[in-house]
């Protein structure tokens, strides 16, 4: 079994390049009507982030009922995404030295995704 994140957002065809300005990788659209964009995947090392415009996904609320856990190999990655994850959104819990010989954050982005961030040291 393999399991995604699957995110809906307004207007997917600008927060797709959002995401990718701070993760990285690739886009790949898959579906589109016009200019608008119903459904895009962000490849990024390996990993598949998967979006819907809320057109197409039709959420029944917009929150916190899901979070990203995501693992980054090196530190200045984790400080550099934290701070974009963080402007214009919401601290939940600022990074911190975890127990696992590491650093944890929380952070809801701007459109109220909220990603647990994880840097495990070697």
């Amino acid at each position: 079994m393999k399991a995604n994140p699957f995110i809906a957002v307004d207007n997917c065809k600008d927060e797709i390049q959002y995401y990718q300005g701070v993760f990285g990788g690739e886009i790949t659209i898959l579906r589109k009507q016009g200019d608008a964009v119903f459904n895009a995947d962000l490849h990024v090392d390996g990993a598949i982030l998967k979006f819907a415009d809320t057109q197409a996904a039709k959420p029944a609320a917009k929150g916190d009922y899901v979070r990203v856990f995501v693992s980054i190999e090196k530190e200045d990655e984790f400080r550099r995404i934290y701070g974009e994850l963080a402007a214009g959104g919401t601290v939940q819990t600022e990074p911190y030295e975890a127990p696992f010989n590491g650093l944890l954050a929380i952070v809801t982005d701007r459109n109220g995704v909220c990603w647990v961030l994880s840097y495990y040291r070697a």
